[in-house]
């Protein structure tokens, strides 16, 4: 029987748990891609338990829900708009991914300059909307919305809502931040020295996964 070259790869799950103990790539995918997919993994597993949480409670209360249509409407010169501001907040999300994806297309072109000017322009649109987002609280705060009680309605309406839009705002508040980052050091030329540029690719697999997760609370949230 001929022998297997120390080189070689081995087959199977062997080779599966020889790659992982000697640190080397087990499926072809970067570690840090790798990990990213698996931090979305579990916060897909807490976004998708407070949205189940707050149709749960919806369905059950025996008080009757505010019409988001009422709450979230915005009173413009003398006419009542509803949900105008949250359509507004879904359009700048849902532009941010665009200039999120060029940026990723540049960065592997080697534009490092233009993939960092749409990396910044994906932080502004990130900006703006936890700014918006901010205005929306203040305004229902202003009209008596506590996490303990509503004065349109049930009383977990209030709790549902500043949960589960802070946990999102908090995620997009630390996009920014992390997009911010990774543009200063990719104008910098910091990537453009190791030659790898899947920092991008990573940092847009977060803002995407923002983006997605904002759609389903617009869906459940907003317009149900």
């Amino acid at each position: 029987m001929t022998a297997i070259s120390a080189e070689a790869p081995l087959p199977g799950l062997r080779g599966l748990v020889a790659d992982w103990s000697s640190d080397r790539q087990a499926f072809h995918v970067a570690w840090g891609k790798v990990m990213m997919w698996i931090f979305l993994l579990s916060d897909t597993f807490i976004f998708g338990s407070f949205l189940t949480g707050y149709m749960t409670v919806r369905s059950s209360t025996t008080v009757p829900w505010p019409i988001p249509s009422e709450v979230f409407s915005l009173r413009i010169g003398s006419t009542d708009l509803p949900l105008i501001l949250i359509a507004i907040m879904t359009f700048v999300l849902i532009s941010s991914s665009g200039t999120m994806a060029m940026a990723v297309n540049f960065a592997y072109q080697r534009d490092r300059r233009k993939a960092a000017m749409l990396m910044f322009a994906t932080a502004v649109f990130g900006v703006t909307f936890v700014s918006m987002q901010a205005f929306e609280w203040t305004k229902l705060i202003l009209e008596g919305v506590r996490p303990w009680g509503n004065p349109m309605g049930a009383a977990q309406f209030g709790s549902c809502f500043f949960m589960i839009t802070g946990f999102h705002g908090l995620h997009v508040t630390a996009g920014v931040i992390y997009l911010t980052i990774v543009a200063t050091r990719l104008l910098r030329g910091r990537y453009e020295r190791r030659s790898n540029y899947q920092i991008v690719e990573i940092a847009g697999l977060y803002w995407h996964f923002v983006d997605l997760v904002w759609v389903f609370i617009f869906a459940f949230f907003y317009l149900w």
